[in-house]
């Protein structure tokens, strides 16, 4: 894993991610979009199974994870639609220099 693809993850994990899991993650999968994708998977099933969505004490606290679970859901969407694009994909525009090639079938159209 380069800098840039270490720092595309960081951007989109958090600077609290562990640098080591990444790069065995990203030697595991190939790709950081993957990467990505795979801790975003994990921290959303940790909110969601691990824990309570929200708890509450009557007139003292009251907290609640539902928000960070739609975050979270929203973040893998972008990610799996291709948003934003990661430095080790090809970029869409690119078609490495050459023309796009075509076929076109011409058909003679009957005389009148």
């Amino acid at each position: 894993m380069d800098a840039a693809v270490r720092a595309w993850l960081v951007s989109q994990l958090g600077a609290t991610t562990d640098p080591v899991d990444l790069e065995q993650r990203y030697a595991r999968l190939g790709n950081a979009r993957r990467t990505a994708l795979e801790v975003l998977y994990e921290r959303k099933a940790a909110l969601v199974y691990d824990q309570p969505v929200s708890v509450n004490v009557s007139s003292v606290v009251s907290v609640g994870y539902a928000e960070n679970i739609k975050a979270i859901e929203r973040q893998i969407t972008l990610l799996e639609s291709g948003d934003p694009s990661a430095p080790d994909e090809p970029d869409p525009g690119d078609d490495g220099g050459q023309a796009p090639v075509g076929f076109i079938q011409l058909i003679e159209r009957r005389r009148r």
